[in-house]
């Protein structure tokens, strides 16, 4: 049976269950229920459960657990090189951050980009901040972009695959720890089935469809 925990998780959940053992061992029985507390949250940040992924081929699947803050038509001149639907989703601390692929296709570049670390949710972070996008061609040839954004205090991206890889709609491809954005640019002829201020979660909220 698999354990519904991020492999990535692993070192801190350990390091956090090692501190407690230290503390209640030298007697520091207050800070060691702290330190309890502390790994609780540790474990519940790194949770990675199953999710049922939408059967409906045209569906377009949410990357990420959070909450809905832009939806928008822009020019995307980075990857797509054309107008796209913006769709921004942010991630507190208290969601799941393993990250999920919105559609079935081909990896057709990783692009990785070093930068700072303002908050997730302000319109800047798109552009400034650390970030990896990944470009991938649908099995119906329309290409989208989906981009890992680091936040305030998230500071590490962790991303599974590379160019030429095949990736199944649902299937995790990375995650970002401590809180995060994730931004989806889709076609402008697609269906838009979300809107700002809707909670989602990666691998079964449709975000849109073909």
């Amino acid at each position: 049976m698999r354990i519904p925990l991020a492999r990535e998780g692993y070192p801190f959940i350990l390091a956090s269950i090692f501190v407690i053992i230290v503390f209640w061992v030298i007697g520091l029985r207050g800070v060691s229920y702290f330190s309890f507390g502390l790994a609780i949250f540790i474990i519940s940040f790194f949770r990675d459960p199953e999710r049922d992924i939408p059967s409906e081929e045209d569906s377009v699947v949410s990357p990420a657990d959070g909450k809905i803050i832009i939806v928008d038509r822009i020019s995307e001149d980075r990857f797509l090189k054309k107008e796209a639907i913006k769709i921004s989703i942010f991630m507190n601390v208290f969601n799941v951050h393993v990250n999920r692929v919105p559609a079935s296709g081909k990896v057709l570049g990783v692009f990785y980009n070093p930068g700072k670390f303002f908050s997730a949710d302000k319109d800047k972070a798109s552009l400034e901040n650390e970030q990896n996008a990944l470009l991938i061609e649908a099995k119906n040839g329309k290409r989208f972009v989906v981009n890992q954004i680091a936040g305030l205090i998230a500071r590490r991206i962790v991303c599974y695959t590379k160019e030429g890889a095949i990736l199944e709609k649902g299937k995790r491809f990375g995650m970002i720890r401590f809180g995060s954005r994730l931004d989806v640019y889709l076609p402008v002829d697609c269906k838009i089935n979300v809107k700002i201020g809707d909670k989602v979660k990666a691998g079964s909220a449709i975000l849109a469809y073909w």
